[in-house]
């Protein structure tokens, strides 16, 4: 019992420690962003990276999300005698604050922190980063601010672009299957769309952003150990990642959308 507790603090500790290293490491990379002019380059071929890679698996990923969010709600509708008339609206609503922001989220965190801990830890195990360093290089300006940055840029637009995608799926769904016109679908859409959902969202993906190019940033910094190395911080820079937009979701729901 007693190699139980010391286990549980030694994970304890492991977690606060890894928590108090990435939020320095972040606060570290925000100090250069005083430096963006100077790195435009590598922020560019990062932003390429992120947003143009990642369209296709977005547009997929999108589509579905739409069409069974139409689906499930049109049976939820019909469940509770519910009006379909109103199926854009709660789909509509559900899209753009919820299921966009933190889906997308997920499936770039899989794609884009899996890539920039791998990048990074190669790096560190290569001895690239140290080299960096004899050059009077700062590493967290040249490799990780970039990173950061363009994350928190690139993955609001993609998630506005998701919302688009998946409310077109929706749309197609409630059409062939559900037998809603689609001037009802969309008028739908339109009387509850209100700024702040679109506010909302895309606050929530910017903290994604954030959370997604931070935590592959520092698993990456950190890998030692050669391609084992690497591998185990690619893996948990996914899933750190995860859990940790599932916390922000709910933090931020919380704060911004009080009953």
């Amino acid at each position: 019992m007693t190699n139980g507790f010391l286990a549980i603090g030694r994970r304890a500790i492991n977690f606060i420690t890894r928590l108090g290293s990435t939020f320095m490491l972040l606060l570290k990379a925000i100090y250069y962003f005083k430096d963006i002019p100077r790195s435009l380059g590598q922020i560019f071929e990062q932003c390429f990276f992120i947003g143009n890679k990642s369209l296709s698996l977005i547009i997929i990923t999108s589509i579905f999300i739409g069409a069974v969010s139409a689906w499930q709600a049109a049976y939820q509708f019909k469940f509770i005698g519910a009006p379909l008339r109103y199926l854009g609206a709660a789909v509509g609503k559900a899209i753009v604050i919820e299921l966009s922001p933190v889906l997308s989220a997920l499936v770039i965190a899989g794609r884009v922190g899996a890539g920039i801990a791998a990048e990074i830890g190669a790096m560190k195990v290569t001895e690239q980063v140290d080299a960096l360093e004899s050059m009077a290089i700062s590493p967290i300006r040249y490799l990780i601010m970039p990173r950061l940055f363009a994350s928190a840029l690139m993955i609001p637009l993609l998630t506005v672009f998701s919302a688009f995608v998946a409310i077109g799926g929706a749309l197609l769904v409630s059409v062939l299957f559900v037998d809603i016109s689609h001037e009802t679908f969309l008028l739908g859409v339109k009387n509850s769309f209100k700024i702040f959902d679109l506010v909302s969202g895309l606050i929530k993906s910017t903290v994604f952003g954030l959370i997604i190019g931070v935590v592959g940033c520092h698993e990456g910094y950190h890998a030692e150990g050669g391609a084992r190395g690497v591998g185990r911080a690619t893996t948990e820079a996914v899933v750190i990642s995860a859990v940790m937009i599932f916390i922000a979701d709910y933090i931020i729901a919380t704060i911004l959308f009080k009953v």
